[in-house]
This record gives structure tokens, sequence and C-alpha cells, in this order.
């Protein structure tokens, strides 16, 4: 019984010398071709876990997780291109595609085709979870809001052109301050919503002062109500950071007042509807133009009240001052008692003159004046007669010294010179001539001599013939002025 084989032992031995042989690929293809077939076309709810963002290759790995299973997925490049909804780490999706394997890891995963949100409890954790962290940022904060001007010379609007909200925003405002408005063309629904929303804030912002395209002064971000969903593109992060990023005051009015994105909190102001903020953005131009007759009336009111004022402050003041009668009372008095005591002492004044003249006039007579007269010449002659010798002497000297001097200015006068044969030169201006070369040929002169002036002319070159007499060559040519007498 030892050494006999095992019945069971022979029927395995025959089994499996009798099974089909596989390769691993083979294997791996079929089981590829299976799960292909049996699973072409699925749904799967699960959290992105893992993701990082696309591939270099435009390729999106990640995978598909809940509790208890992980599910690996993947998304070419060119859906990825397509989604609506682009995958974010934690959001519960929707995904819609076919199962395979890949044989290199004998992994099978998901090849997603479509992606979509678990419903709208995963919308809105995603867009709190997206809340928080733009608001950490700080682009919602209050100190980054600008105030809208007041009166706007240029209104930027970014939407559909073709919608009812572009129609309800220029009606309102042609309403209320017609002004001009620019439209930036955008897609408000849809997987591009976002991009070109963003492109269109920057693009306003990025307009030259003056140039071509007229910068806005306030620009309005409007769409019609919608689900959470539709409204999606407005919550996109490009989106909220353009419109914090702003330097031109923006005006959210996505939805209807009940309706919230993430752009209302980034906006400077928060429109309850489009037709609302073309409200905020302008005043009514009849208000302004009543406002400004009631402060008209008011500036007139308040001026003619001053006027009234300070007449009767003027009354009151005239009034107060006294007459010029009054004024004028006592330096008149003054005046009149001062002139009758200056006529009184003016005459009291003739007559002592009057009484001193009559005095004067009775000690004056012809025979007191001669003696008087003889009296001076006799005390002249004492006074002469007195003059001390040594003051004659003085005198006498100086008179010889005086005598002396005259006769020196006559030797050493230039008529004397000429009484000793010299003459005076004089050119045709009368002025004596002191120098040979300022003579030229042919000038008219006038020769003074002791008893007279006779006329003469410039002829020839005495230069010449001093320069033969000294020994010198002479020049070719005579210096102007040089010449001789004729």
């Amino acid at each position: 019984m030892g050494g006999a084989l095992s019945p069971n032992w022979m029927m395995e031995a025959e089994s499996k010398s009798n099974a089909a042989e596989f390769t691993v690929s083979e294997i791996s293809m079929a089981l590829k071709r299976t799960v292909e077939d049996a699973f072409g076309n699925v749904r799967v709810r699960g959290e992105i876990s893992g993701y990082r963002g696309p591939h270099s290759s435009g390729h999106a790995y990640f995978a598909l997780k809940d509790e208890r299973a992980r599910l690996e997925a993947v998304i070419w490049k060119g859906v990825f291109a397509r989604l609506r909804f682009k995958p974010e780490e934690g959001m519960e999706v929707i995904a819609s595609g076919k199962l395979t394997t890949y044989p290199g890891s004998s992994k099978y995963q998901i090849v997603i085709e479509q992606l979509e949100p678990a419903g709208a409890g995963a919308l809105m954790a995603l867009l709190e979870e997206r809340k928080r962290k733009l608001a950490a940022e700080g682009l919602f904060d209050a100190a980054r809001k600008q105030l809208l001007p007041q009166m706007p010379r240029v209104i930027g609007v970014v939407t559909s052109p073709t919608g009812a909200v572009i129609r309800d925003i220029i009606h309102r405002i042609t309403d209320r301050f017609p002004i001009h408005i620019v439209v930036w063309p955008v897609r408000v629904q849809g997987e591009t919503t976002g991009k070109e929303v963003s492109a269109a804030i920057a693009g306003f912002n990025a307009l030259p002062e003056g140039g071509p395209i007229a910068r806005p002064d306030v620009i309005i971000v409007a769409r019609g109500g919608g689900s959470l969903e539709d409204l999606w593109g407005f919550n996109d992060e490009a989106v909220v950071r353009a419109a914090a990023a702003s330097d031109i005051p923006l005006i959210s009015a996505v939805g209807h007042e009940t309706d919230w994105t993430l752009i209302d909190h980034a906006a400077d102001v928060r429109a309850p509807t489009p037709t609302g903020a073309a409200e905020m953005a302008v005043p009514v131009k009849a208000d302004l133009e009543a406002g400004l007759a009631t402060l008209h009336a008011r500036l007139r009111g308040a001026i003619s009240r001053a006027l009234d004022r300070r007449r009767q402050g003027l009354r009151s003041a005239a009034r107060a001052l006294p007459q010029a009668d009054q004024l004028l009372a006592l330096p008149r008095r003054r005046f009149d008692e001062a002139a009758s005591r200056h006529t009184r002492g003016l005459a009291i004044a003739v007559e002592r003159k009057r009484a001193l003249f009559a005095r004067s006039a009775v000690r004056l007579s012809p025979s007191a004046l001669d003696r008087r007269v003889k009296q001076a010449r006799l005390d002249n002659n004492r006074i002469g007669e007195t003059l001390p010798r040594s003051f004659r002497r003085v005198i006498a000297l100086k008179r010889t010294r005086l005598d002396q001097f005259a006769r020196l200015i006559g030797s050493l006068s230039f008529q004397a010179t000429l009484e000793r044969g010299f003459a005076i030169v004089r050119g045709a201006d009368g002025e004596p001539v002191a120098r040979a070369a300022m003579i030229s040929p042919g000038d008219e002169l006038s020769l003074q001599f002791a008893d007279g002036r006779i006329a003469a002319r410039a002829a020839g070159n005495a230069a010449k013939e001093q320069e033969k007499q000294d020994g010198k060559t002479p020049r070719k040519t005579p210096p102007k002025g040089q010449g001789e007498l004729f």
C-alpha cells in the first residue's frame, strides 16, 4: 500500500497535463478584451485623488476612490481640452467612460470621456474650498475695493453681445444718463467662459488713455440668471484674480439677486441684476439737473440773505454814527474863536509897530544923518592910521611877487614863442597839428605867426630828405601824413 500511487494524485497529474498554456501577453490581452467588453460604457462616482494637473504630454492621470476601493483613471489630451469641469483634488465627480487594463503593470483603469461634479453638493463643496483659498490670499478684502466714479464718461461691459442682458444695460444707461458704452463680447456659459471673461477684464485695463478705443471708467461684468452649473464659469479662479487685479472699478452683475459667484466677492461692487449694475454705474441726469437747480436756488437765496444782513448792518452802523454838523460843531467853534483872537492880535500888533515907527521917525532928521556919516568917516581914517607896519610890509612883498609871476607868465606864453620866430600849424578844422605824420599831401593848413595867419597846402615828402641826411635808405612808399609845405 505504501508503494501504490493515490488515485487523486493520478487525476491531478492528468488534469495538469491537459490544461492549455498561455503566455503572459496572451493572458493580459484576454483580460483586456474581457474587461473592455464587459465594461465598455460605465459611470463611476468617486473622489479625485492624486491629481497634479495635466502631464507634459497633455494627458491627465489620477485616481477615483471611495472609502473602500481605488480606481486608476486617465483623461486623454483631446478629451481634457473639451471638459466643462476640470478635475480638482478632492472633488467628488461622476466619470463616464470605459474600463480597460494596462498590461505593463497588471492594472485596470477607467478612460474618462466625460466628467461632471457629483451633484450640486459637490459643486458647493468645491466652491467653498476655492472661496476659502482665494479669501486667504486677500482677494476679497474690503481694503482692495475701489469707489465708483460719480460721473463716468465711458462704461465697459463684459457680456454676451446677443443676449437680453446687453440690451437691458444699454437701455437703462440711455434712459438715465446717455454716455459712451464699449462692449467686450464673451461667452457667458461653457468651458471657455472663465478664460474669455478674465481676458476681457485684463484687456479693458490694458487700453491706453486717449487711444483709438476709449478706456472705460467703470467695467460691468454681466450675465442673466441660471443654475450653479450655468454660472460656474464666473467661479473660475482666473476670473476672480482678474477682477481683483483690475485698476478700473468693476461691478459684478452675474445672475439674479439670490445667485452668488466668486467674482461677486472680488468685484468692487455687486449688483443684484444687470439692470441694477447700470443704475449703479451712472446717475440719473434729470436728478442731477434738478439737484443743480435746487443748489442754484439755495445759492441765490443765501447770497440774497447775506446781502440783506450786510445791508441791515450798514444801516444800523449809519444810524449809530453822529451827524456831520455834530462832528464839526466843536472844531468850527474853535476855528471861529481862533480867527477872532487872530484879528484882535493883528490889530494890536499894527498899533504897536505904528507907535514904534513914530518914535523912531522923531529921532531921524537930515542933520542927525549927516552927523552920523561924518563920524563914520572919521572912524575909518583912524583905523587906517592905526594899521601895523608889518602888515603894510607883507602887502608890499606880495605885490612884488605877483608882478614877478606876471612877467614869467608873459615870457612863457605861446605868443612870446611866436615873437621868437616860431609858428603854429593848424589843420583844416583849426586844431593844432603836433606831428608830421598827421599831415597828408594836399591837406589844407593854416600857419599862425606872431603878427597873423596865412593859408598853406602840404606837398612833397620831407621825410625822405631827412632820411638821406641821417644816412638811411628811404622807403619806397612814404608813410601817410608825411609831406612838405609850399
